[in-house]
C-alpha cells in the first residue's frame, strides 16, 4: 500500500468475548501487520499505524478489517499525544465513527 503510516487508537464499545478473541486469532487480515490489540480488565483497543494517503483512508481501512469479527463495535477514533506527533498534527482530535 503507498501513503505514510498514521497513528491513531481504535476503542472498543466493551472487550472481546472468548469467543471473538479466538475468531481474531484465525483472522489474518488482523495479523498482516499496522493493527494490536491492547487489553485492560474492561477496555479493548486497537493502537493502529496504518499506511495510507490520509487519515481517513488509513482509518477506514482499519474500520474495514471488522467486518470480519462480528458483534465487535468500535465507540471510537482516538489520536493521543503519541499520534499526534508522529502524524505530525499539532491539536487532539477525534473521529467519530461512521454511521
Amino acid at each position: 500500500m503507498t501513503g505514510r503510516p498514521w497513528h491513531f487508537n481504535l476503542v472498543l464499545a466493551a472487550p472481546l468475548t472468548p469467543e471473538q478473541s479466538d475468531l481474531l486469532d484465525g483472522l489474518d487480515r488482523f495479523h498482516e501487520g499496522g493493527m494490536g490489540l491492547a487489553e485492560r480488565p474492561g477496555y479493548s483497543r486497537f493502537v493502529c499505524v496504518v499506511r495510507a494517503a490520509t487519515l481517513t483512508d488509513a482509518i477506514a481501512d482499519a474500520l474495514e478489517r471488522f467486518e470480519d469479527l462480528p458483534g465487535v463495535l468500535v465507540s471510537s477514533v482516538e489520536l493521543n499525544a503519541i499520534a499526534l506527533d508522529e502524524n505530525g498534527m499539532s491539536t487532539p482530535a477525534v473521529v467519530p465513527v461512521p454511521r
